[in-house]
């Protein structure tokens, strides 16, 4: 069966099945408050920040934070508490975003503000801090409304920096460049583990700072769940970035698997691209030169996404995996038509 085999309108109803449409209502709610926060802070510094549109609440632009509070749903964490959780993962969504947008030279928006959009990086720095002290505002009022001791709210903004800072000193390591291409398997290992794998784990370190122990009793296979979404896909992510990833001498699952493993024609073909005298244009699909190493590229990560989805979803629920791998595919922009997964 390949990822093309269900239908888009299956896809496009599981966002009123339960309980997606259960913890839509809920995140939109955790949105909001996040929302209400930062505009409040912004506005005292002088800054406006414009009211939200539909699209920031949808399914689609929310999709991963869904995942994670799908987990906290799994777990049994009270409704309320969800809430809370919902906000604190914009948060840490707002923190992550600013950071890859300073380490990438872009700017993916997170808060709509009247700062001039030519100032991108400041926008980004911005988005950092604002959304630093919101999750600290958020935290600090909980605990004023008992939700928990107020001694809790600082080990979980420090406990919120673990995974993060693991996964951004990863990033930084490739900022010069690399010196050598890893094998697949220590790659994924001792690359994407830490920054995307971890990275997805993340979304769980204020809830392990809060929650009473009676709540953790499944949360290490559903961390194994959402560490093994996070592998997959990045592994996708590496097969759309191939050839910027080579311009910028960056780590790529794809890149590993020709040098290493592939036929002689593929490696030939990545050597000309590597070369710095080469004329080589890339074309829009570079991955279609490298058959051999795509296919087992796009295994690796059905796979992993397979495996991923499997622990996290509870029986009763296993008929949103295949929609969301479907998601994924369509979201990170990867085209498996070519390959039967």
């Amino acid at each position: 069966m390949t990822t093309q085999s269900i239908p888009s309108e299956v896809v496009a109803s599981v966002k009123d099945l339960y309980p997606v449409n259960e913890l839509l209502t809920e995140l939109r709610d955790g949105l909001s408050q996040y929302w209400k926060v930062a505009q409040t802070v912004l506005r005292d510094n002088g800054v406006e920040l414009f009211p939200p549109n539909e699209s920031y609440f949808s399914y689609s632009k929310n999709f991963f934070s869904l995942l994670f509070l799908y987990s906290f749903f799994r777990a049994n964490i009270p409704k309320q508490r969800r809430i809370l959780y919902a906000s604190t993962l914009q948060c840490l969504r707002g923190m992550v975003t600013g950071c890859d947008n300073l380490l990438d030279d872009e700017y993916k928006m997170t808060l709509d503000t009247d700062i001039a959009e030519t100032g991108y990086r400041f926008r980004s720095v911005i988005d950092i801090m604002i959304s630093d002290r919101v999750l600290f505002q958020i935290l600090l009022q909980a605990s004023e409304n008992g939700c928990f001791p107020v001694g809790k709210v600082i080990r979980a903004t420090t406990a919120s920096m673990h995974s993060m800072m693991r996964s951004g000193v990863q990033e930084a390591s490739e900022e010069a460049g690399i010196s050598e291409i890893l094998s697949p398997d220590a790659l994924l290992k001792q690359v994407h583990h830490f920054k995307t794998g971890l990275l997805f784990t993340c979304p769980w370190d204020i809830p392990l700072s809060i929650e009473a122990p009676n709540h953790h009793d499944n949360i290490t296979q559903l961390k194994e769940g959402l560490y093994a979404i996070g592998m997959g896909c990045q592994v996708m992510d590496d097969m759309v970035d191939f050839s910027s990833d080579l311009e910028k001498k960056r780590h790529n699952y794809l890149v590993s698997l020709i040098y290493h493993q592939s036929a002689h024609r593929e490696k030939t073909k990545l050597r000309e691209i590597m070369d710095p005298a080469c004329k080589f244009s890339p074309s829009t699909d570079i991955t279609a030169e490298f058959p051999e190493a795509t296919a087992t590229a796009a295994t690796t990560s059905h796979t992993l996404l397979d495996r991923g989805l499997r622990l996290l979803f509870a029986e009763e629920h296993t008929f949103l995996i295949e929609p969301a791998k479907i998601f994924l595919q369509k979201r990170i922009g990867v085209n498996f038509s070519h390959n039967s997964l």
